[in-house]
């Protein structure tokens, strides 16, 4: 029987906070600290592996945390989930994300429908849409192929797709798989549609909206903004748009597009990257069997999320010692450093991914909790990074916990040697160094040149970013949110934060506003 309880009642959490800490400094020094890293080392599918050996953990720590594991029921708690159990308590909805690259446990009826068949449905009409777009026999007025594809969304609709498209965009030009170049229209700032619209040849261009419920104000402005464009170049709208959308929003019969695909409710928008919302914008851009190794790397991390024991569950794993850093030690942020341009906006996905579904502070019966929940997330890629926030990660009064991401490969093989090595060696180099700066610290009497060390970090390894390792990334990721929100008792699968000024934005536009908020308004001359 599942058992739905705060963190401060188990008597695992109570040991955690009384067990005796660990001097990573000293820890991460000499042949102990390689031997660390040598041993803290975990498969997480699609040749990649989570390296904890930096983690301020030891086999004690470790042994308490799988007792963590067990009390809360964590892996319990999620085969409920993909097992299709109400975990969404917030909106009484099923949590599904799973279901659309694998089948992990039973087979979920909901609303009448096998949900794996309904995703796999979308999934495969997509892929014969895009295959038509691609052959030509779906085409501009003129008869000419689309060339661009533009996603119109906002939140889950752009940042996971968005990502995702930048980290494969060279992988595919190397292997001759960009089929199409791919931009994405998101803030309802007037200069981004209008910033995308000015560098592609609309005549040539098949836009994807995407909105669950077809009112999504942002992207439906969006929409009109591109629609006069296309308009004034004397082009039909219908003929270069689809919608991704719900079967019952005003968007799914609608003459306005070529075809429409469609989620549920049941996968939020920041789970939903391998749904139809970035299956449409992903398969067009690089071709349905790419996208399809995308979700076959998402399956392999989602199946080990599934093992009881800790130490071969990497997501479980990187979630507990993350509740560990943020509950026990204190550690307030999390960042997410990938030394790989390719994966440039992948920390602005896990900052709404991560934040979006733990910055809560009631659990999932509304009641307040009496501790701390989800890290503040940022990061960029390196090296960029070093030359910018990484002097208060390595000398400043707070610690952050780091989560880095490299991978001994390029995806374009195009390199030089300068100075005696490539520069992909330098990558590599770079972020070697840093974990061991940050782990050991250095000594000197001048102090502002002393480093204390003690500042944790893991790194995610892989050969070379493909389509099927991305996937694995992503979701390792989800499920490590999944997990800590499991372990801080809260819904990870609604966002009401978001909603308060939405509605506040309506009365300024309806000019329904008093005091401060109508003095506001008066500044900005709306």
């Amino acid at each position: 029987m599942i058992a739905w309880k705060n963190m401060d009642t188990l008597t695992a959490y109570q040991e955690l906070k009384n067990a005796p800490k660990v001097d990573l400094a000293a820890a991460m020094s000499g042949e102990g600290g390689a031997q660390r890293v040598r041993r803290y080392s975990v498969p997480m599918g699609a040749g990649l592996a989570f390296n904890f050996g930096a983690r301020p953990v030891d086999d004690g720590i470790l042994a308490i945390l799988a007792d963590f594991a067990r009390e809360a029921q964590l892996t319990g708690k999620f085969a409920e989930l993909y097992n299709g159990a109400v975990i969404n308590t917030g909106e009484n909805r099923r949590v599904l994300h799973h279901l659309c690259r694998g089948q992990l446990g039973d087979a979920v009826i909901a609303d009448g429908v096998d949900k794996r068949a309904f995703y796999v449905e979308q999934q495969n009409r997509i892929a014969e849409l895009a295959r038509k777009v691609h052959s030509g026999e779906i085409a501009n007025a003129a008869g000419e192929k689309f060339t661009t594809v533009v996603q119109i969304g906002i939140g889950g609709s752009d940042l996971g797709p968005r990502a995702m498209y930048l980290a494969l965009e060279n992988w595919a030009k190397v292997n001759g798989c960009l089929k199409m170049k791919a931009e994405f229209i998101s803030n309802v700032d007037p200069d981004d549609a209008a910033g995308v619209l000015s560098r592609i040849d609309v005549a040539h261009a098949l836009f994807v909206l995407v909105s669950k419920s077809g009112t999504t104000l942002e992207t439906l402005t969006n929409e009109s903004f591109v629609k006069d464009a296309l308009a004034k170049a004397g082009l039909d709208a219908s003929k270069h748009m689809i919608a991704v959308t719900s079967e019952t929003s005003p968007l799914a019969k609608s003459d306005d597009y070529l075809a429409a695909f469609f989620m549920d409710d049941y996968i939020g928008g920041r789970y939903s990257s391998t749904s139809a919302v970035g299956g449409a914008v992903l398969s067009l851009a690089f071709g349905p069997e790419v996208f399809a190794q995308f979700l076959d790397g998402a399956a392999e991390a989602d199946r080990l999320a599934k093992n009881e024991d800790l130490l071969a569950n990497p997501a479980l794993l990187d979630a507990l010692i993350g509740v560990y850093e943020r509950n026990v030690l204190g550690y307030p942020n999390t960042a997410v450093l990938p030394y790989s341009q390719a994966l440039s906006r992948f920390p602005a996905h896990l900052q709404q991914l991560d934040m979006e579904s733990n910055g809560k502070s009631v659990n999932r019966f509304g009641e307040p909790v009496d501790y701390v929940t989800g890290p503040v997330i940022f990061g960029e890629p390196g090296t960029n990074g070093q030359h910018s926030f990484y002097q208060l990660l390595h000398q400043g009064t707070d610690i952050v916990p780091l989560q880095f991401v490299g991978f001994r490969n390029s995806q374009m093989a195009t390199d030089v040697v300068i100075q005696g090595s490539t520069s992909q060696q330098k990558l590599c180099a770079n972020v070697a160094a840093q974990i061991v700066a940050f782990a050991c610290g250095k000594a000197d009497d001048n102090r502002n040149k002393y480093f204390a060390g003690g500042r944790p970090s893991s790194i995610i390894i892989g050969d070379k970013l493909t389509p099927k390792a991305l996937g694995a990334l992503l979701a390792h990721f989800e499920n490590k949110v999944m997990f800590q929100g499991f372990a801080w008792n809260l819904n990870s699968f609604d966002q009401e934060g978001v909603q308060l000024g939405k509605v506040l934005a309506k009365r300024v536009l309806a000019h329904d506003t008093d005091g401060a908020l109508k003095v506001y308004s008066e500044l900005l001359n709306i």
